[in-house]
């Protein structure tokens, strides 16, 4: 277990340390005043408690991503130990921390107006209508997921139907009631729960001294059950999103951009809740690797259930803690999805209501919003789950890339140190365009095709920010220089 816990040390020091060099870049202003002071609302803009905060960020950003992600993602073997640390890390905070941070030092707005200040009107209206799709596909997924399982956790009672309906009911109500009354007050219960899953596989997980396979030079290879059509490049990159990085979070921090008090939070909650569920994406993983006895083992078992990550939570969740501990486990798992598609939902009513700059102070105008969505999101739940989830893992990917754009754009202008978004904005988008041009359900190139075509699209991007560079300067400046 040298890896594993190396890798906790690892996004451990990541927060203690990289965390502070972004804050350092960005230049965080602690008598600066915030959007929930400045535009307080009572419904959306809101001050609230830095540990509430937080706990919200965490539970809106852990959705199945870290868990089933990581299940899927440890089919090839103990490379993704590495790719859910340095993603964390490099990629994933940057990303969270300085979209979180650039949403408060822009009146809370969403981010895709943000993405139109710094990349253009063009990209505006882009990420208006495609992280409206993205949050309404992850509203879908964290409806379908959390509803299976607690279909067979109840035997089969009312049918997943009948849970479905009942998490509708719920997403509405979080949807269009101020984010204290409801989202404020269940989310702390959510988070023990989510937290005790975790934390308790990872105890039993030692205590059983399951043999977690390490990351060494023989290992350093894909073990996927298909290398041939499963790449560790860039399909692992896709599939493990959230636990390293995921678009699917800038979408999320403007929520809390406009409940903080105080930017000098901004790193605990934005970059903290990242690194969080990176924790919990490589307790996952662990355990995956080594409850069914090995790598091998693992890619035949989740091969003869056709991929069902649920399946395999459920059967380690029991097994490792009892009927008990496994029925509050799944819980947890059940929790953590159903409190990323509450406000992925609330998201995309703030991103139409920006664009259509309706106040939402009125309940009668977020019913507007709301109803539409809300249709749009049960038709999406009568699809096939599996490939709703990989058209979602995807998009989520490729909204990533364009925020780490954004931010690197920002950071040009502001003659600060921008090869800390630009390194990222780079391999993620040489790992989207890569991914969509080899996987089955894209066009199915060849590898080597794709990858010309990913580092071609790489290239291309980086001509306005090299234009950029040339009209700014190339000078840093960091904080009070």
């Amino acid at each position: 277990m040298i890896t594993f816990f190396a890798s906790i040390f690892l996004l451990l020091a990541g927060y203690f340390i990289y965390a502070r060099v972004c804050e350092k870049i960005f230049g965080m202003d602690p008598q600066r005043k915030t959007p929930a002071e400045t535009r307080a609302d009572r419904v959306d803009y809101i001050v609230m408690p830095g540990w509430k905060i937080f706990l919200i960020q965490f539970l809106n950003i852990a959705g199945l991503g870290p868990i089933f992600g990581a299940v899927a993602g440890a089919m090839w073997g103990p490379v993704a130990f590495l790719w859910i640390v340095l993603g964390c890390i490099f990629a994933g905070g940057v990303h969270d921390y300085f979209s979180g941070m650039l949403s408060i030092r822009h009146d809370g707005q969403s981010f895709s107006e943000i993405s139109g200040i710094y990349l253009g009107n063009g990209v505006r209206q882009f990420m208006r209508g495609f992280s409206v799709v993205l949050l309404i596909m992850v509203g879908t997924v964290f409806i379908m997921g959390p509803a299976r399982i607690l279909s067979d956790l109840t035997n089969g009672f009312g049918g997943t139907f009948f849970w479905t309906a009942l998490i509708f009911i719920y997403y509405v109500l979080s949807t269009i009631l101020p984010i204290d009354k409801l989202i404020g007050r269940i989310y702390p219960v959510f988070g023990v729960t989510l937290l005790f899953m975790a934390a308790g596989i990872m105890v039993m997980m030692v205590y059983n001294r399951l043999p977690v396979p390490e990351l060494t030079l023989g290992s350093f290879e894909n073990m996927h059950i298909r290398p041939d059509k499963f790449p560790v490049f860039p399909m692992l990159l896709i599939t493990i999103a959230c636990g390293a990085v995921s678009g699917f979070h800038a979408t999320q921090s403007p929520l809390m951009a406009r409940c903080i008090r105080n930017e000098r939070q901004g790193r605990g909650i934005f970059f903290g809740a990242m690194v969080t569920e990176g924790i919990v994406a490589l307790i996952w993983a662990a355990i995956s690797m080594s409850f069914f006895g090995g790598i091998r083992e693992l890619n035949a078992t989740m091969d003869q259930h056709a991929g069902n990550a649920a399946w395999a939570v459920n059967e380690i969740s029991r097994s490792l803690l009892g009927r008990i501990g496994g029925v509050l486990a799944i819980l947890g798992v059940v929790a953590a999805p159903v409190t990323s598609g509450d406000t992925a939902f609330r998201s995309a009513r703030l991103i139409i209501a920006d664009f259509l700059q309706l106040e939402q102070a009125s309940l009668k105008k977020r019913l507007w919003i709301t109803v539409p969505l809300f249709a749009v999101g049960f038709l999406l739940t009568q699809l096939d789950f599996a490939i709703v989830w990989r058209y979602f893992a995807w998009t989520n990917q490729t909204l990533a890339m364009i925020v780490l754009w954004t931010i690197t754009m920002y950071l040009v202008r502001e003659r600060k140190f921008y090869w800390v978004a630009l390194v990222p904005a780079f391999v993620m988008t040489v790992a989207t365009v890569s991914y969509i041009l080899v996987a089955p359900e894209g066009f199915s190139l060849p590898v080597n095709a794709s990858y010309i075509a990913g580092l071609a699209a790489g290239v291309a991007l980086l001509v306005p920010v090299v234009r950029e560079v040339n009209r700014y300067g190339s000078v840093y400046k960091l904080a009070g220089k």
